[in-house]
């Protein structure tokens, strides 16, 4: 299954690649042309400009307003691939007890655990491939908002409270907002888990620093943008899949099967008292 989520990456990857290579960096304007100059990127800047207006031209207001609209639009693929990590939460018990059984790293031992975690996905609805595509879709929305901006005149000069929209943030405030924004976002999703690992350490700890040291280094807008987004994350993750609401379901399927199993327990115990009376 890691396998197809690397492939799938990859072939997103290369996909953008092929996509953007046309790009160039041409101020947009109502002249621009091609799919990705004329149709993506120069409706961005549109956009972005026509929200700016109920804002006073706030550029910055507007950049915030049209990352929360698509997040709105992308929020049924969020929805999906939330309810796909939590399926995928649940079973990792069953997995590692697989890991465990087949543990040998002989070719026909790989291809039963392969055979076995495929079996486990289908029954319990998963599909792994899927969970890299928020991700993937995501990739050319960053894109186009950094050239919708830098591309474009007016954005690229505008300004914002402190900040140069087309410029880096000089007092680091909105990549250390981004940062906290990550890791609120990251430490939420990873707070449902059944178990702790690895994985989930490194999604609180590690994205975090990555979104932290690619905002120092890309213009504020890119900044406002991630740091909105995550924001929006938390308060999506807390409406969606509350980590505390799902640990109490959690615990109370639990105690309700260890009732259930005691409950078997005594009237085995009784069964065979009655049976030595």
């Amino acid at each position: 299954m890691k396998k197809y989520k690397r492939t799938l990456m990859m072939l997103g990857i290369v996909s953008l690649v092929f996509i953007l290579s046309a790009c160039s960096n041409k101020p947009i304007t109502n002249q621009s042309t091609g799919i990705w100059d004329g149709l993506i990127v120069l409706n961005f800047s549109r956009a972005i400009i026509w929200l700016a207006h109920f804002f006073g031209n706030s550029y910055g207001a507007g950049i915030i307003m049209f990352t929360i609209i698509i997040r709105i639009i992308l929020m049924p693929l969020m929805i999906f691939q939330t309810r796909s990590m939590r399926k995928t939460q649940e079973v990792q018990p069953q997995l590692k007890a697989l890991q465990k059984k087949y543990s040998s790293r002989d070719r026909e031992t790989m291809q039963k655990l392969q055979a076995e975690q495929q079996k486990l996905y289908s029954e319990a609805g998963i599909n792994p491939m899927m969970g890299c595509l928020p991700a993937i879709v995501q990739l050319p929305i960053i894109w186009a908002l950094y050239q919708a901006i830098w591309r474009t005149e007016i954005l690229r000069s505008g300004s914002f409270l402190w900040l140069q929209l087309g410029h880096k943030d000089p007092y680091f405030i909105l990549p250390i907002l981004a940062a906290v924004a990550t890791m609120a976002s990251s430490w939420l999703t990873t707070k449902s888990a059944p178990e702790t690992s690895s994985m989930n350490t490194m999604m609180v700890f590690g994205m975090p620093l990555v979104v932290f040291f690619t905002a120092l280094n890309v213009p504020s807008s890119l900044s406002l943008y991630w740091t909105i987004s995550y924001v929006f994350q938390v308060g999506q993750t807390l409406l969606i899949q509350n980590p505390w609401k799902i640990n109490a379901e959690r615990a109370a399927k639990e105690q309700e099967k260890a009732n259930h199993d005691r409950s078997i327990r005594n009237a085995i115990r009784k069964a065979k008292k009655s049976r030595r009376k």
